[in-house]
Parts: C-alpha cells; structure tokens; sequence
C-alpha cells in the first residue's frame, strides 16, 4: 500500500499547501486513521518541511473532524518547544480544534501556552486563546486561572482583537464570572468601530443568558 506521506506537498515538489488541505479532506472523509496515524509519526521527522506540511494535513483534519486527531495530542505538544515559529504556531491551530476533547492533556501545558503567547504572532495569539478557553470550558480545576488570564488578555488585546477573542472566550465563562466577562467587554466598546462593537454585543448577549 502506498504511504499517505508521498502525497504531501513536499514530496509532490510542490510550494503551496493545497496537496496537504487535498489529503485532509480524503483522510477525514474515508475515517483513515492509519493514514492520519502515519502523518502524525512524522511530526519528528528530520525534514523540518515535512514535519510543517504533516502539521498542515493534521490541523486541516481537526478542522473537518477533530476526533481524528484527538489521539495524537502528545506529538502535537511536542512541538510547543520548536525554535520554528511556524511550526508552534500550527501546532497551536491543531491544539485548538481539540482542546476541548483533550483538555486534560493540554492543561498540563497551559503555562507554556501562555508564554508562548506573550511573544507569540497574531496566528499563536489567536488560536492560544481558542486552545485555552477550550480547555477552561472543560477543566474546572483550571478555569479559575485560565479565565482570569483570558480577561487580563481581553483588557489589554488590540481593538480589532477584541469581537474574535471574545467569541472564543465565551465558551469559558461560567455564572460565577459572566458579570465581569460583560463588564470588561462594556469598557472596551469605546475603542471599537461600529463593526466591532456590533459583534462584541452580541457576545454580551450571549454572555447574559
């Protein structure tokens, strides 16, 4: 049988990603998980191009069906640690799509997630908020510190930032912090456009119900 791995972009000698988002779609749809298995392992691969384009080919399958990476949550947190920034950030991308499945596991790394954020790009910042609210929404031990560092996080993030964040941090908020949730999303409407704000009260909504 031929290996799944010849059909990343890498070895299709190919520059763009659309053979990785191609064999995530084939390997979600048909349910393979030996395939998805095979690109996992690969995460360690020496080739630092194949290791990004396995890491592309296992988000984009956490996109259609997270349960399909679920398993592989240990190699994704191994990268974490990577000099590559690209390869951080996309493990953070497949983090998020599991967060919630694999909470547990991605707790244990939440401090490191929230370093890496500190200095991390728009891409990291984005889905390290996803991947810790997902995990908050689950981790009742964790929630306390993982919300009060999201709403530090939503005082402080840039304007545009704020409708996304917010979103995504919803999920988190319990009753017990849903009036300072709403109370810090209030003070921030001054500083966002009509577009903004427009999507930020609708999470205020959301929020109060």
């Amino acid at each position: 049988m031929k290996s799944v791995l010849d059909r990343i972009a890498f070895y299709q000698n190919r520059r763009d990603e659309v053979p990785n988002q191609e064999l995530a779609q084939q390997l979600a749809q048909a349910d393979n998980r030996q395939g998805i298995r095979e690109i996992a392992e690969n995460l360690s691969n020496k080739n630092p191009n194949v290791r990004s384009d396995c890491l592309k080919v296992l988000y984009e399958v956490g996109y259609i069906e997270p349960g399909l990476i679920a398993e592989h949550v240990e190699g994704i947190l191994s990268l974490l640690h990577e000099k590559n920034n690209r390869l951080v950030w996309g493990a953070l991308i497949a983090l998020s799509t599991i967060a919630e499945l694999k909470s547990a596991a991605i707790g244990r790394h939440a401090e490191e997630i929230m370093r890496i954020m500190e200095s991390g790009s728009v891409i990291t910042v984005d889905n390290g908020v996803k991947t810790l609210a997902g995990v908050a929404s689950k981790e009742p031990r964790l929630r306390k510190e993982l919300v009060a560092w999201l709403f530090d996080h939503l005082r402080t993030c840039r304007p545009k930032d704020v409708p996304q964040h917010s979103e995504k941090t919803l999920v988190a908020v319990d009753r017990q912090a849903r009036a300072e949730f709403i109370k810090i999303l209030n003070a921030r409407l001054s500083d966002l456009s009509p577009s903004q704000a427009k999507r930020v009260k609708k999470v205020i909504s959301s929020a109060g119900t």
